[in-house]
């Protein structure tokens, strides 16, 4: 089983944005995320601490801005936190090992899909394309992601 950290040396590469919205709890600017678009088969992992935390297949576009999941892909790896910041109650993601600040989840997303929606800030992901799942060590996540088109 792979252990998953908050590796202070990783944190010393961030960048200020990266930095930011992971460790500050920060949210980048909606509509200019890296990951907002991709639409490559793979999976979303904790930038800091490499836990995976969200699949391809469950991401879809919710127009609001940010990469948006209908759930996890390792449940375990993913905190919901009462966040009651800016006047109202919203539910905060943080990933597990890495406790890095993720984004909000909602309940305003697809139904047939559980009616979650994962609001994720691109600065807090890395994306490892299906290709490189198994070299990268995630091979165990193959069956949650599509096969490449």
């Amino acid at each position: 089983m792979p252990q998953y950290t908050k590796d202070p040396d990783t944190i010393a590469r961030l960048s200020p944005e990266e930095f930011h919205v992971t460790q500050q709890s920060g949210t980048e600017r909606p509509g200019t995320g890296k990951l907002l678009s991709n639409k490559e088969p793979g999976i979303y992992v904790d930038i800091v601490s490499g836990e995976p935390l969200f699949a391809s297949a469950d991401k879809y576009e919710s127009g609001c801005g940010w990469p948006s999941f209908t759930k996890a892909i390792e449940p375990a790896h993913v905190e919901e936190i009462q966040d009651r910041s800016l006047g109202m109650v919203r539910t905060e993601v943080r990933s597990a090992h890495g406790d890095s600040h993720l984004g909000h989840v909602f309940p305003d997303g697809p139904q047939d899909r559980g009616g979650l929606r994962y609001c994720i800030n691109s600065a807090s992901l890395r994306f490892i394309h299906r290709d490189d799942m198994e070299a990268e060590g995630y091979g165990d996540y193959l069956n949650q992601v599509e096969d490449a088109a």
